[in-house]
């Protein structure tokens, strides 16, 4: 869940409305500096699906007592990070093997970042970091995919993810670190204030991307008001559109 506060209440993104987001950035992507998407179809997917671990957790979100809102992933303890993630590649592997490896890149390096930032966890998402890179290795044999082919998607996933992340949240400006180009290069992509980027890394001239929000109030006293709250909350549709800088 990601909890965005406002002067007119709080917007409640679920993660897999997120995970759409980024899917449409990634659908957008390819501008002649950056390069496409490939394959397109099937990273796309993944992008698309990259949360799909918690599109069960967040239909009954865990209640922060600080806050009297839903917990967002920023408060998630590592119990439910595994829980979230352990299987999440499983649920792809009978749709598109390429949307599962997009997958299973992405909470492996969800776990090292968490490894690294919190070292009581460390031991704990070791087992998750080294399986996955176990799955990540059968699925590249099978689809032939190499190691940089992997490392270049898994890297535009990242980007995407932090791109839909900074939308939603409305962290401006915003920078996404080592993106990678056709030629092979990293460079930094900035997103500012008025949603322009730069460098420009999409085909089209101007990008116009949603996902959807409940609208809830400042606060709940308790876990059942918030759960009622947020079952009986209105539907919004946020809307984005970027621009070259």
């Amino acid at each position: 869940m990601l909890i965005r506060p406002g002067d007119d209440g709080v917007l409640a993104i679920g993660q897999l409305s997120h995970s759409w987001l980024a899917g449409q950035l990634a659908r957008a992507w390819g501008s002649e500096r950056f390069g496409g998407v490939e394959p397109r179809e099937e990273v796309v997917l993944g992008a698309e699906q990259h949360d799909i671990g918690w599109a069960l957790f967040d239909l009954e979100p865990r209640f922060n007592p600080d806050t009297g809102l839903p917990r967002s992933f920023l408060e998630l303890t590592v119990d439910d990070h595994l829980e979230i993630w352990r299987d999440a590649p499983d649920h792809l592997l009978t749709q598109s093997l390429h949307a599962a490896l997009v997958v299973s890149m992405h909470g492996s390096s969800l776990s090292e970042l968490r490894a690294a930032g919190r070292s009581d966890d460390a031991e704990r998402v070791r087992d998750h970091i080294d399986a996955e890179h176990a799955r990540q290795r059968a699925l590249r044999q099978l689809l032939g995919v190499s190691e940089v082919q992997a490392e270049r998607t898994r890297r535009q996933m990242w980007t995407w993810d932090g791109l839909s992340l900074a939308l939603c949240h409305g962290w401006r400006p915003f920078v996404a670190r080592d993106v990678p180009t056709a030629g092979g290069e990293l460079v930094d992509v900035t997103l500012a204030e008025d949603d322009t980027v730069d460098p420009w890394p999409f085909a089209a001239e101007r990008v116009e991307v949603r996902c959807e929000a409940r609208r809830l109030a400042p606060r709940y006293d308790d876990e059942p008001a918030m759960l009622e709250g947020f079952a009986a909350a209105r539907i919004e549709t946020v809307r984005f559109a970027l621009a070259p800088a």
